[in-house]
């Protein structure tokens, strides 16, 4: 069995985005030009799912008022993998985040996770992982 390579898992999180990835209150928001907006949640419970590691949420904020969170994965010895940071401007400041424990049960966004979950793994050649949590906002 070949490793995967977190450069294979980059790649097919990346290829698996779209607007039905993204919360149902933000789908009309997002865009092929900017292909991770909106996707910070449900990459992180996938690359959760795959890596393990700990679930980290900040503050989005601009011009000093958070206006939303946004969502990464640390693994061991303090390693971040964020995925989708390039979505936010200039002006976008993201603060320090607080590792949030991840629940038993799910809360959403269930079916965006789940269709995520599923096109990595075909695009990884893996059996999709069992049913997981989400987090609720």
């Amino acid at each position: 069995m070949t490793p995967l390579l977190l450069i294979d898992i980059e790649r097919a999180v990346r290829s698996s985005w779209g607007a039905d990835t993204c919360p149902s209150e933000t789908r009309a928001q997002w865009s092929p030009e900017n292909p991770a907006r909106w996707q910070c949640l449900v990459t992180t419970l996938v690359l959760n799912d795959l890596l393990g590691g700990e679930l980290v949420r900040g503050e989005v904020r601009v011009n000093g008022e958070r206006t939303d969170y946004h969502w990464w994965n640390r693994l061991g010895m303090g390693v971040d993998i964020d995925l989708t940071r390039e979505q936010f401007g200039a002006d976008v400041i993201v603060t320090e985040g607080v590792i949030i424990p991840r629940p038993p049960t799910f809360v959403r966004p269930r079916e965006e996770y789940e269709l995520l979950r599923d096109r990595v793994a075909a695009r990884l050649g893996k059996q999709p992982a069992v049913e997981a949590a989400s987090i609720p906002r």
